[in-house]
């Protein structure tokens, strides 16, 4: 393959920039690059202070430090430095605007800053100046951002007479640093845009050609309200009054989003608090409408352009296009009262871990953590890092997804921001580098490779943008995303704590020292100090969270103890709800099972008078109950391996050649044994068990006397009995592969050897009813 030329490479890099150009455009004017105002060389910007409240007033470009202002007013993000606003109040000289060489801004302008990687630009307009303490002290300033009539998401009441070049001043704030300034912005009322420009149009030659803009409203893009309208030569010249009027005017006119209302900010428990359940109707996924046409097979497009042909006995050719022809298929709805006839059938599909409870139970407190955590981080725009640990079944994926259903029915009912959420779980995902394009995807909505995605989301964070929707990450199974290098979780821990992201990550993992056992110390530290554990669930938990499912089950079907018996054997050993669910659905199908094998195969009428006359009046047929004793089973099932089972499995002559076997190893101490030696052991176990009348049945059934007609123990002769099927058993226990079978001349002279232990075989067979006395539980 030739080595690509530097056209080639230049190429695919130009193409590559304009598509991430493409993706990340929207909602900005478009604005190239202003080196005519700024120049063409890149100097320090400068403070211009004066001390008086006018600009005009003893301006100097002084450059020195000032000490931090006792007071602060109007919105302002934390851990900021404000000395632009009431430096008067303790006899400092105010600062008043910025200064870069000859281009200079103050308080009250009206600017245009970059939107790295598109041909957009930001209009906003000053309101103070600030200093960074997170970044060296570098100048920077609060934005009073405009918006365009496309950012505007409400469509329903979104107006329709916005003109061309008009623009929104919006209740939003953010702060930029001052070289994000890429000119100013000229912004006037439609009279005076008209009397400049009659055609409406701002012509490309002249030097106001993507810098003037109309402005007659206010607007809150979240919300879609408007203020009434105004002329901005009127409410707007560029003073201090003027900016805290027009800050008073957009904010008193426009609807914001509505604060929750609420006595104690720490009480939130979505059970005892009922504005969760009673006064937010919680999301529902809208319905599907299901396609009742007749279905058809798609064909390929070569059998579509090609028809069949045949030659007729004349050699002339017939083509003949005979049309497809299918059978429709019968649908066929099933009733809810159809698939809930059966007690069982509910309690199963309640006690399913799928199932979506209308609460959970025993976890108020670290919901109200959770909640608290997200909906501040949502509030104010920031970005955040939390780290959620704890063993399996703990609730923890849970209740963050209550969580989030609980912010989007705030979101729906106007008291809290809109928010995007994505779930990105580490066993879903075949590659962790995949997270980039899921996280992309919910962004943007475009499927890109993981590489493209994580070039887009590096410049959609770093980069300002203007009232940016905050996104929620749950990372579920995180210790499935690390990578060799680690990049993956470097990039989303890292995301949030940059000026713009808007990002918050729950990281939810089974491990509380995950971040300082697997991941470097560069990942551990951006991960934060917010960290919230879900210990295991106590017995009484784990009862109530049963109970809960169990609400509204007809029949009563689960014994109260029985619930008790599965959560103090769960709670002992892991506290995990889901693994006590699983027993206890287990318990209900055993019960079925039970309750179904009792009743009559065929309802004859004969059978259903004698069943008539049995049950008395007044009384009906009693349901199977789920006991301790069903838990008990249920929950060997669930511990037991799978050769356990199958040895469980197996049937009685398998099971009494395993026990003659066993006792043979047990009289010679040597691992192998003949199969006839073997096969006289079991007749001995089988006239040992005859004799002691224990498991007499098994004679019974199993065994017969060679030459008598009676196999019953009051008839045996003078031969030994003999187990019916002990070759048939031989030859499936070696399939099963659980014994080996040396082969030889004679069948009963070939050699055997266990292939499984012989704690095996007693843990499997030691509570087993027909053989359980046949060596298994010494």
């Amino acid at each position: 393959m030739p080595p690509r030329t530097p056209t080639a490479a230049g190429s695919s890099h130009n193409a590559k920039v304009e598509r991430a150009r493409q993706f990340l455009s929207g909602g900005g004017v478009n604005r190239e690059d202003s080196d005519d105002e700024l120049g063409l060389e890149d100097h320090p910007w400068r403070w211009l202070y004066s001390t008086n409240n006018s600009h005009g007033s003893h301006n100097t470009a002084l450059d020195t430090p000032v000490q931090e202002p006792s007071g602060k007013a109007g919105p302002r993000p934390r851990r900021r430095k404000d000395i632009s606003r009431h430096a008067e109040q303790s006899g400092q000289r105010r600062i008043v605007g910025a200064h870069m060489g000859a281009f200079k801004c103050m308080i009250g302008d009206c600017v245009l800053l970059k939107a790295e990687g598109t041909k957009e630009a930001w209009v906003g307009l000053i309101c103070e100046f600030q200093e960074e303490e997170d970044e060296g002290d570098a100048k920077a300033a609060n934005f009073m951002w405009f918006s365009t009539d496309k950012e505007i998401r409400n469509k329903q009441k979104k107006r329709t007479d916005a003109l061309q070049n008009e623009l929104y001043i919006t209740p939003s704030w953010d702060i930029n640093p001052l070289t994000s300034i890429n000119g100013k912005a000229s912004i006037v009322s439609p009279k005076v845009f008209h009397t400049k420009y009659p055609s409406g149009k701002i012509p490309r030659t002249s030097k106001d050609c993507g810098k003037m803009f109309i402005c007659r409203r206010g607007c809150n893009t979240r919300t879609a309200t408007y203020t009434e309208e105004f002329i901005w030569e009127d409410v707007f010249h560029g003073t201090d009054a003027d900016v805290d009027a027009l800050i008073e005017r957009v904010k008193t006119q426009t609807k914001a989003t509505r604060k929750r209302r609420r006595n104690n900010v720490e009480s939130l428990d979505p059970v005892s608090d009922g504005q969760f359940e009673d006064d937010v109707e919680s999301p529902k996924t809208p319905n599907k409408r299901r396609k009742l046409l007749t279905a058809s097979t798609p064909t390929s497009k070569s059998s579509a352009r090609t028809p069949q042909k045949f030659t007729a006995p004349t050699q002339k050719r017939v083509v003949i296009k005979k049309p497809l022809e299918f059978t429709p298929l019968g649908t066929r709805i099933l009733s809810p009262s159809h698939i809930a006839s059966s007690p069982f059938q509910v309690a199963r599909t309640r006690l399913h871990v799928s199932s979506v409870p209308t609460a959970l139970p025993c976890r108020e407190q670290e919901f109200a953590v959770v909640y608290s955590h997200l909906e501040a981080a949502i509030s104010d725009g920031s970005g955040s890092c939390i780290y959620i640990s704890g063993t399996p079944g703990t609730g923890k994926t849970a209740t963050v997804r209550e969580v989030v259903s609980q912010l989007n029915g705030s979101v729906l009912a106007d008291e809290l921001d809109d928010f995007i959420f994505v779930e990105i779980n580490g066993l879903k995902v075949t590659d962790p580098h995949q997270a980039y394009s899921l996280l992309w995807e919910a962004l943007r909505g475009d499927r890109v490779s993981p590489s493209h995605a994580l070039d887009l989301l590096e410049r959609e964070f770093s980069n300002p943008s203007p009232r940016r929707v905050p996104c929620v990450v749950l990372m579920d199974e995180l210790d499935q995303l690390v990578t060799k290098n680690q990049s993956v979780m470097y990039n989303f821990f890292n995301w949030p704590g940059l000026r713009h992201s808007r990002l918050i990550v729950l990281a939810v993992a089974n491990t509380m020292d995950l971040p300082e056992r697997t991941l470097s110390n560069k990942i551990s530290s951006r991960l934060g100090l917010t960290r919230i554990t879900f210990p295991g669930y106590t017995h009484d938990q784990l009862m109530k969270v049963i109970q809960s499912r169990l609400e509204g089950v007809p029949g009563n079907i689960v014994d109260p103890d029985a619930v008790q018996f599965a959560s103090r054997k769960v709670a002992a050993v892991s506290g995990d709800a889901r693994r006590a669910l699983d027993i206890c659905r287990r318990a209900v199908e055993i019960a079925e099972s039970e309750t179904l094998s009792r009743e009559p195969l065929l309802d004859t009428p004969s059978k259903k008078i004698k069943d008539s006359q049995a049950t008395p009046r007044g009384q009906e047929k009693r349901l199977g109950k789920v006991t301790i004793s069903t838990i008990k089973q249920a929950i060997n099932e669930a511990t037991s391996s799978p050769l356990q089972q199958c040895l469980r499995s197996l049937p009685l002559a398998s099971k009494v050649f395993l026990a003659a076997t066993l006792a043979r190893l047990r009289r010679t101490g040597i691992g192998e044994s003949i199969l006839g030696e073997v096969i006289e052991e079991a007749k001995r176990i089988g006239l040992m068990a005859n004799s002691a009348d224990v498991h007499g049945s098994l004679l019974t059934e199993f065994s017969a006397v060679v030459g008598e007609a009676s196999p019953t123990k009051k008839t045996l002769g003078s031969r030994p009995p003999r187990i019916i099927g002990m070759g048939m058993a031989v030859t499936e226990l070696v399939e099963a592969g659980i014994i080996s079978l040396e082969a030889r001349k004679g069948e009963r002279t070939g050699k055997i050897r266990l292939n499984v232990g012989e704690e095996d075989l007693k843990v499997a067979l030691k509570d087993d009813d027909t053989v359980g006395t046949l060596g298994f539980s010494a």
